[in-house]
């Protein structure tokens, strides 16, 4: 019961988890909406072929964080914000590493 009672509180880790998750579910529903014809396996050769289209996707899904983040900071959960916003910011750098690099 004291597990459950952790996630309540204002916590990094709990941030830095709901920021990792944040992007994946995203990302599920950029490809439910805009890519429902595809197969997980197409997009994803698809994407390998253009790198214009990952940071694409790393934008998109990274709106959930934008999300996440911003209930969280009116909320007042500082410490679960700022996790949140630390994955953000991680995820944001292998973007542009991508982009510039890939």
């Amino acid at each position: 019961m004291e597990d459950i009672m952790t996630f309540k509180k204002d916590n990094f880790w709990l941030g830095t988890i709901l920021g990792l998750i944040g992007p994946v579910v995203g990302f599920t529903i950029f490809k439910l909406v805009k890519y429902n014809r595809f197969t997980l396996m197409e997009m994803y050769q698809w994407m390998t072929m253009n790198h214009n289209l990952i940071t694409a996707w790393i934008s998109v899904s990274l709106f959930a964080n934008a999300l996440l983040f911003t209930l969280f900071v009116n909320a007042r959960i500082d410490k679960t914000a700022k996790g949140i916003f630390l994955v953000t910011v991680i995820y944001a750098v292998v973007a542009l590493l991508i982009k510039f690099f890939g």
